[in-house]
């Protein structure tokens, strides 16, 4: 049992689609959508373990190309689930992403997720504690399963949202940037003084060009 444990860890611990979209959801879009998003994972591994038990899993695939189509299905789910994370919050319009995977989204994962099927495959055909009794032995696989499985997505989903509190919008930054640069501006008309006035030409204050060559004529009769 205790070999069966460490196997748990080891293969739940590991970056993987779950964990890995785990933490993007909880980065992209908070703590709170990621839980759906993680109930939904944990609905779905544990319907893949179902299936292993049941043989389920071998009968579909079982089924020539099966896994090459489960496969692909996965592979295109991810880079959707990626750009969707990556785009939250976006105000681009044909990229506006505002809405989280949530509880199907997880489910859809895992039920096409082939690293879901080989750690559940790996877990209940191996490590064998209890061979008098199966179904008891697979209750207590589950129950150990589910033990270790539950904390560590609650883990990865708290660092990614360790990430989405810093929110570092470009409008944030701005903001700052704007607060950071107004003191220094007032700060340096200070230390300047006054503004100096603009220079005057002598005959500024003529109203129209007509009355500077009255002025101009005038001038020599002054003189003389």
């Amino acid at each position: 049992m205790i070999a069966f444990v460490v196997a748990v860890f080891f293969l739940i611990i590991t970056p993987g689609p779950g964990v890995l979209s785990t933490a993007g959801v909880g980065s992209g879009f908070g703590f709170r959508p990621g839980l759906n998003y993680v109930a939904g994972l944990f609905v779905g591994s544990n319907t893949v373990g179902l299936a292993v038990v049941t043989g389920f899993a071998a009968l579909l695939f079982s089924i020539p190309g099966m896994r090459i189509a489960l496969f692909s299905l996965s592979i295109a789910y991810l880079l959707y689930l990626a750009a969707k994370i990556a785009f939250a919050g976006s105000k681009i319009s044909f990229i506006h992403s505002e809405k989280p995977p949530g509880f199907i989204g997880g489910l859809a994962l895992q039920a096409i997720n082939p690293k879901a099927y080989v750690v559940n495959t790996a877990l209940f055909t191996g490590f064998p504690f209890m061979p008098q009794n199966l179904m008891l032995e697979a209750a207590i696989k589950f129950f150990l399963m589910n033990l270790i499985w539950i904390p560590t997505h609650l883990a990865w989903l708290w660092a990614g949202t360790a990430l989405h509190r810093l929110d570092l919008s470009r409008a944030r930054i701005s903001r700052s940037t704007s607060q950071w640069q107004q003191p220094c501006c007032w700060s340096l008309q200070s230390q300047a003084g006054p503004p100096l006035p603009n220079p005057q030409p002598r005959f500024a204050r003529t109203r129209s060009p007509g009355a500077l060559l009255i002025h101009l004529m005038e001038a020599p009769r002054r003189s003389g």
